[in-house]
């Protein structure tokens, strides 16, 4: 073979266009004849709309005894309506292409509608009949009750959310809803029935007192017209204010292990209660948590994943509860993973040492400057679908933010330096006041995790 056979020609390399400027969607606010406020932004190209509606339903307001009404409340909104049964209202919405889901959370419940644009005129009509008209038929809410019912054992074997439920109960005194499970327990989910589920409906679900988000390409729709003829003919009085009770918490050093006899892992879950996003402290707090522990590169993965093997990865997160322009809002702080049983007291003795480096010397420039660099430049593939931008929309409304909030948070991060990112992180972790929940075998993790002396160990079952 000559070298002329084997002569092959490559193009020329791509090259890198230049960045094009972004910045988070921002939506025009209007307001329904019915009280409904309304979020709507414009997305081109995006041919698949995507509807949010929160309802300030929160949980603080279930009746006591009654924990879980709220869930199975939102569940039960597309389970039949005053002119379409739980079948027939499946299938309308499947003839529109359409999914509708919805959830109950401390703020309130939050329903979720994806649509073809060419179908949200009928797809917002369904979504206005479930608001308006709910059937809560008493078979249908058996049925869900049912369900729920079937979910609990099922959360109580899996280790991470059994670790979930315990970090509630720990930090939280009894008295308070945050204290329980969201979905609500095996005793007081079984006392609802369907006269509960309307009386909590009747209470709390208004269009006054809703927001609609609305995202996507919206060229050549008449969106005002579609608004009026749907969500526009929902009815209801004006909502009472219902304050908020005062959110307490115990953040005591100390640790909790859920006995698992014979488990091979430990969940580990460790956290306490920190500032909401109203908090000036956030944005930093944000960056040095990511540098922490929001990656496979952070500090703690590097450690517990790369050098010692404990571990798939750990990760360290920051979740609102609730949230308010007053200040009174909060979040959990916390870190997860999961390690082998043998290696759990080292793994925890090497986390403390990662948080105790972190308070004696600080983050480094470099570790900022790439925590910036992941924050800020993956926002535009993180929004890029309609469903994202209005889930953060939505969230905003829930927690009480201005419209531009996500805009400015990626402002405020990349003007974020390494000292206030460090005093952030080492703030929101400190090493005396964790509350360290473990899932595993105690007569194998005790002894080892009490010689560390993190805090008093006590161990429960279940």
């Amino acid at each position: 073979m000559t070298d002329a056979a084997v002569t092959m020609d490559f193009h020329p390399q791509p090259q890198a266009g230049e960045a094009r400027p972004w910045a988070f969607p921002a939506p025009e606010r209007g307001l329904l004849d019915n009280g409904l406020t309304v979020l709507r932004c414009h997305r081109p190209g995006q041919q698949v709309v995507a509807v949010e509606i929160f309802l300030t339903a929160p949980l603080d307001a279930e009746p006591e005894g009654l924990d879980g009404v709220a869930t199975i409340m939102a569940r039960a909104l597309s389970e039949g309506t005053d002119k379409h049964t739980a079948e027939e209202f499946a299938a309308e919405l499947e003839r529109c292409g359409a999914t509708l889901d919805s959830h109950a959370d401390h703020p309130g419940v939050r329903v979720s509608l994806e649509v073809p644009v060419s179908r949200l005129p009928k797809a917002l009509g369904l979504l206005a009949e479930a608001l308006r008209a709910p059937l809560f038929a008493d078979s249908e809410v058996e049925r869900l009750v049912r369900n729920r019912l079937d979910e609990i054992p099922h959360e109580t074997a899996n280790p991470a959310r059994r670790a979930a439920k315990e970090l509630s109960k720990q930090l939280f005194p009894a008295s308070s809803r945050m204290s329980r499970p969201r979905q609500g327990s095996e005793e007081t989910v079984e006392r609802i029935d369907s006269a509960a589920v309307r009386a909590f409906y009747e209470a709390h679900v208004r269009p006054a007192s809703a927001t609609a988000v609305v995202v996507g390409d919206l060229t050549g729709v008449d969106l005002d017209a579609v608004l009026a003829d749907t969500l526009g003919a929902w009815t209801g009085g004006q909502a009472g204010t219902r304050p908020m009770p005062p959110i307490t918490a115990d953040d005591t050093g100390r640790v909790v292990i859920v006995d698992r006899p014979g488990a091979v892992q430990t969940q580990l879950l460790i956290g306490r209660v920190g500032p909401d996003r109203h908090d000036r402290v956030w944005p930093a707090q944000v960056l040095g948590t990511y540098c922490l522990g929001g990656t496979l590169t952070s500090r703690l993965d590097r450690v517990l994943r790369e050098e010692k093997g404990y571990t798939y990865g750990v990760r360290a997160f920051a979740q609102v509860l609730r949230s308010a322009a007053d200040g009174t809002g909060a979040a959990t702080l916390a870190i997860s993973g999961s390690v082998d049983t043998p290696h759990t007291g080292p793994a925890l003795d090497d986390l403390w040492k990662v948080l105790r480096t972190l308070a004696a010397e600080g983050l480094t420039d470099a570790e900022r400057d790439v925590a910036v660099q992941n924050l800020v430049g993956v926002a535009p593939l993180k929004f890029e679908t309609a469903a994202s931008v209005a889930g953060t929309l939505a969230d905003q409304v829930e927690q009480h933010l201005p419209d531009d909030y996500q805009a400015q948070l990626y402002a405020r991060l990349a003007q974020t330096g390494t000292v206030e990112a460090t005093a952030a992180v080492v703030n929101a972790f400190p090493v005396d006041r964790l509350v360290t929940v473990l899932v595993g075998d105690a007569s194998e993790i005790e002894e080892p995790v009490k010689a560390l002396g993190i805090g008093e160990v006590t161990v429960v079952t279940g």
